[in-house]
């Protein structure tokens, strides 16, 4: 468990500082020049031919402002690109260019086969950013959690909702899913990630029973998850730096899906000429190379990225104690209990204490017992001599339960303890959406 001492969660105002030393070069001028031209060749299908209901809906989406959220942009590139995908298999094309009369239908074939490849490139550098991006985020946050069974549970929590969440994408795309299905499916299960690591630093949902009241999780650490993704939370700065290159690619990707659909429509009744011809081409590959070109830069940036930083560069002075703490002092010759009722069988109590020590070296007992109905006392964890512990373990049985400080032995030293206490409930397998995993 990496130590947290000493540290904040990253803020606004350090990312703005940080993103000073990547200012992202800027898109080529041909994106805004081939985004126009292929606006104007989409009016022109359109005067073709009035657009269908679908067509029309598909129009009015691009014509809209892309979403604020990096990666919900993110997202909708990739959607689109599958969409252009779709459209550039061969089976989808006209008739006319599956099987070429006409010297022209012959180029834009080939023309089309070219296209795809680049598009199958751009997406596999989304899918590796997207992968990549959330292993980063999710082992970052491991590396600060205790490593015990909470990170085992955390860790098979997630793998187990991702495989549930697969199984969801597969069973739509089994019964007939569209590409538009199947991505809305996919964004509806990156904010229920999201949701899921506010909760985790909030300690709502299942995350309450696993990670807040089991103690030793860094609050810095708690403190991060839960905010942020939120709206003016650092990640703000990031949308507001590099928000508005991405917009204009989503725009683009968008752009060209909506005139090959167009275009598939009335190729019987619509030749493009060698000039829109190329005009295609030239917006296919500006789109996917300036796309991996800022897949690229914004991998490097996040990868060196900080999630925490010291209080002092944070302008905080000093580390926020953590406030459930408790501080009692056991008196020579005394003992100091806490009791616990625990209701259900297999539930977890967990601990954290220390003494407040001067120069002197001083150690305490300390020892876990089980109390039954009839007043017998087991003893669970036996009796040893502590400086400091944190620890936990599985009950037996519902009833009560104390945990015994002892001083008893010292003749003249009083103990100042710092302590926390708390029983869990038992995590009950279940499918439920709230038990997801963690992701960016």
């Amino acid at each position: 468990m990496a130590s947290t001492d000493g540290l904040v969660p990253i803020t606004r105002a350090f990312l703005a500082s940080y993103y000073n030393k990547y200012p992202f070069p800027p898109l080529s001028d041909d994106v805004s020049r081939l985004s126009s031209d292929m606006a104007s060749l989409i009016q022109l299908l359109t005067l073709q031919s009035p657009p269908s209901q679908g067509e029309a809906s598909l129009i009015e989406e691009a014509n809209q402002q892309p979403p604020h959220k990096i990666d919900e942009n993110m997202w909708k590139n990739r959607e689109q690109m599958e969409e252009i995908l779709f459209l550039l298999q061969p089976s989808r094309w006209p008739v006319q260019l599956r099987e070429p009369c006409t010297s022209e239908d012959a180029e834009l074939s080939s023309i089309l086969r070219h296209l795809k490849d680049n598009f199958d490139k751009a997406l596999a550098a989304m899918i590796s950013f997207q992968t990549k991006n959330s292993e980063r985020v999710f082992n970052t946050v491991m590396t600060y959690m205790p490593q015990d069974f909470r990170g085992t549970l955390i860790r098979q929590q997630k793998e187990r909702s991702e495989r549930n969440k697969q199984a969801e994408v597969d069973a739509l795309v089994s019964s007939g899913g569209t590409i538009r299905d199947t991505y809305a499916l996919l964004w509806k299960q990156q904010m229920e990630r999201r949701r899921q690591l506010a909760q985790l630093g909030s300690a709502s949902g299942v995350y309450k029973t696993l990670v807040k009241y089991l103690v030793g999780v860094p609050q810095v650490l708690l403190d991060f998850v839960r905010q942020i993704n939120d709206d003016d939370g650092p990640m703000e700065e990031q949308r507001q730096r590099y928000g508005p290159p991405l917009y204009t690619l989503t725009k683009m990707a968008t752009a060209i899906r909506v005139f090959l659909t167009l275009l598939w429509q009335r190729y019987d009744t619509f030749k493009l000429n060698k000039e829109q011809m190329n005009l295609l081409s030239e917006a296919a590959i500006v789109y996917t190379s300036e796309f991996e070109r800022f897949v690229a830069f914004i991998s490097d940036v996040f990868a060196n990225s900080p999630f925490f930083i010291s209080a002092d560069a944070a302008g905080i002075l000093g580390s926020r104690e953590n406030e459930e703490y408790k501080e009692i002092i056991v008196q020579a010759g005394r003992t100091y209990e806490v009791s616990l009722m625990v209701e259900s069988e297999n539930s977890y109590i967990g601990w954290d204490f220390s003494l407040m020590q001067g120069k002197i070296s001083m150690d305490i007992g300390f020892s876990v017992e089980y109390i039954s109905a009839s007043g017998e006392k087991t003893l669970i964890l036996p009796y040893r001599r502590y400086e400091a512990d944190q620890g936990n373990f599985s009950t037996l049985m519902a009833g009560n339960y104390k945990l015994v400080w002892d001083n008893s032995y010292s003749t003249f030293f009083k103990k100042t303890l710092r302590y926390k206490v708390d029983c869990i409930p038992p995590v009950v397998e279940q499918k439920v959406e709230d038990e997801d995993g963690l992701e960016s």
